[in-house]
């Protein structure tokens, strides 16, 4: 029997979700003897279908802050409605003075997002989007106003299960 020598790939979403680096930091500390580096990296986790999170991690190496802040993203999942790949409707989410606004989309309009909303909108699955990015340019508060305003999302037949009404009457 010949042995298979080819190196066996490392598979990094074998529980089947799906990770973006949004970005890494590098920050300091001063202390009496100098001063201390650290990396903080900002993680979105998502499977593609729906759920989607978010982890901050901080180490002294890359790799360990990567790793820590997708064990976070992993434990803060929140579900998102997904109606024929876009969201059922608009919101705004917002987090700070950040706010980010979204708007459904029709079939084949893509995401149109800029980058850390992209990455979150990419690794919940939606696949058709608008959004505008108000108030702050910075990746933390980006996305977590943007986790913010999908957490908000309901469908219809939520609304009508709250309300104790058929989709049809809340729909006209």
């Amino acid at each position: 029997m010949a042995r298979d020598n080819r190196p066996q790939r490392r598979q990094e979403q074998d529980d089947g979700f799906i990770e973006k680096l949004i970005g890494i930091n590098r920050v300091s500390k001063t202390v009496k003897g100098g001063k201390n580096m650290r990396f903080a990296a900002l993680v979105v986790v998502g499977d593609g279908a729906g759920k989607v999170g978010y982890g901050q991690g901080k180490s002294k190496e890359v790799p360990e802050a990567i790793k820590k802040a997708t064990q976070a993203a992993k434990k803060n999942l929140v579900e998102v409605p997904i109606v024929d790949t876009t969201i059922p409707h608009e919101v705004l989410g917002k987090f700070g003075k950040g706010a980010v606004l979204m708007i459904p989309a029709a079939e084949g309009t893509g995401v149109i997002a800029g980058g850390p909303v992209r990455a979150v909108m990419e690794a919940a699955g939606i696949k058709n989007i608008r959004t505008k990015s108000h108030g702050t340019q910075n990746p933390v508060n980006c996305v977590k106003a943007t986790i913010a305003g999908l957490a908000e999302l309901k469908t219809a037949e939520q609304i009508a299960a709250l309300r104790g009404k058929t989709v049809e009457e809340i729909v006209g």
